[in-house]
């Protein structure tokens, strides 16, 4: 058991992971922590995202799995703060500062317990208020979490696979992911992980990475907006805006007006639509699509009447509706990729804004 240094200058120590799902590695850098502070912050990234097989774990689920992994003289020093992806560094960082005073309010010297793997590691170059104290890979243990994911999603019996991952795993997340795998929503997800896959592999033998160029449309109209539900994978059933990728010799929104008529049917001329156009802004993050590097154009368009123009579902949405303003903020965990946040750039949804 790891005890907190007597000696210790630092008023609480954090940690940073998406921690999908918790591995030794990762154990090893939270009993660091617990070794330099009395109180130790893990903060849970990548949360209020809907199942995905990137993440299938809600943030609720990685502080149960990593809760019991812990005896309870260190369980009562953790605090667990979820913070979603604003796809903004900025924000980002901004928002992790907030919610680490906010759980160790008193806290004036806090440690940050970083671990260099690869380049997504930069995020930990945010915080230089914060005293870095950077350990080593342990090369014994050289799968991450990446991997474990994806021989869960490929498993053809689950006992065998779970062994096989289990020098890897502490024994409660082992015994944890078997239990998980026999919840409704572990086979979708293996569906989910099959369809990304065999889209990759359709790119593989491309020459260069693929970049693939995407337009979406964002109605609004009489405090509502027009949403898809997805037919299909990835995202099926999760909502999203109306769109697609962009043909070879189409202008932007053009192929935005029509993606939302394909997909929605909306009975309202394109040149109305034109005249209604807002707002355009791109969304480029690097990780906002599983398949692959994907740069959407949004098109904000206002209607501005009071009607709710008649929408059929048509084309891969499964359902074409019009949802209230209002209902949006409660929804974050039900949207595809990033369409919450494309949204919350418009609408002004959440408060935290630039």
């Amino acid at each position: 058991m790891s005890a907190a240094n007597p000696n210790s200058s630092f008023d609480c120590a954090v940690l940073i992971g998406r921690f999908q799902p918790f591995h030794s590695g990762h154990a090893g850098l939270l009993q660091a922590a617990l070794s330099s502070a009395a109180q130790v912050v893990l903060v849970l990234g990548s949360a209020f995202h809907a199942r995905s097989p990137k993440n299938p774990f809600t943030w609720q689920e990685r502080a149960a799995m990593i809760a019991a992994s812990l005896p309870e003289a260190q369980r009562v020093r953790v605090h667990y703060v979820a913070v979603r992806d604003y796809y903004d560094d900025g924000l980002w960082a901004d928002s992790v500062r907030r919610k680490v005073a906010e759980a160790v309010p008193r806290a004036a010297r806090v440690a940050l317990v970083a671990c260099f793997k690869d380049a997504t590691s930069y995020y930990l170059h945010h915080f230089p208020q914060w005293t870095m104290l950077n350990q080593e890979i342990d090369s014994s243990a050289p799968i991450g979490a990446t991997a474990i994911r994806k021989v869960l999603f490929e498993a053809e019996d689950v006992d065998v696979s779970l062994g096989a991952l289990a020098q890897l795993l502490p024994r409660t997340i082992a015994q944890y992911l078997k239990a998980w795998t026999m919840l409704p929503w572990y086979a979708p997800l293996v569906q989910e992980h099959r369809a990304i896959e065999a889209y990759k592999t359709r790119w593989r033998t491309a020459p260069y990475a693929p970049i693939f160029s995407t337009v979406d449309a964002l109605v609004q109209t009489g405090g509502h907006v027009l949403l898809v539900k997805r037919g299909g994978y990835p995202g099926k059933d999760l909502w999203a805006l109306p769109g697609g990728f962009l043909e070879p010799r189409e202008r932007l929104l053009q192929g935005a007006i029509r993606e939302l008529a394909e997909e929605t049917q909306l009975g309202v001329l394109a040149p109305t639509l034109e005249e209604a156009l807002v707002g355009v802004a791109v969304f480029d993050h690097p990780d906002r699509s599983q398949r692959g590097r994907t740069i959407t154009h949004a098109h904000h368009f206002n209607l501005q009447t009071s009607q709710l123009p008649e929408v059929s579902a048509a084309d891969d949405a499964a359902l074409a509706q019009w949802l209230p303003l209002a209902s949006l903020p409660a929804m974050e965990e039900q949207f595809f990729e990033d369409h919450f946040h494309i949204l919350n750039h418009f609408l002004k949804l959440t408060h935290e804004q630039r």
